[in-house]
């Protein structure tokens, strides 16, 4: 979505099913956040992370380029959050919400 303004200027917006998960997202995240006493940019930094994947293998072939990929960052958090003494069910909730997106991109190449 753009929107012009005069002498070539334009704001440029992405589309409106990404706005409003990214409007959601925030929300949960500061819902989530009030939640905890102290420490509240934690989630924030649960959620960045848990995001995070990376590929394990890689093929190519004349048919295409192949990669598996594998949620690192979601799978580092529910460790820190198995041996870590101040569990917060918040913070297992932005993970989770990370996981999503992280999901999001290993199969995004795909489609």
């Amino acid at each position: 979505m753009e929107f012009p303004f005069g002498d070539g200027m334009s704001i440029v917006l992405p589309p409106i099913p990404y706005t409003i998960a990214i409007i959601v997202i925030i929300f949960l995240l500061v819902c989530w956040a009030k939640k905890l006493e102290t420490e509240k940019i934690r989630i924030l930094f649960y959620f960045i992370i848990s995001t995070y994947v990376l590929p394990i293998y890689t093929s190519s072939s004349e048919e295409g380029y192949f990669q598996l990929f594998i949620p690192i960052g979601f799978i580092f958090i529910l460790l820190h959050l198995k041996t870590s003494r101040k569990y917060h069910l918040s913070k297992l909730k932005a993970s989770i919400l990370g996981f999503s997106i992280a999901v999001y991109q290993m199969v995004l190449p795909y489609i």
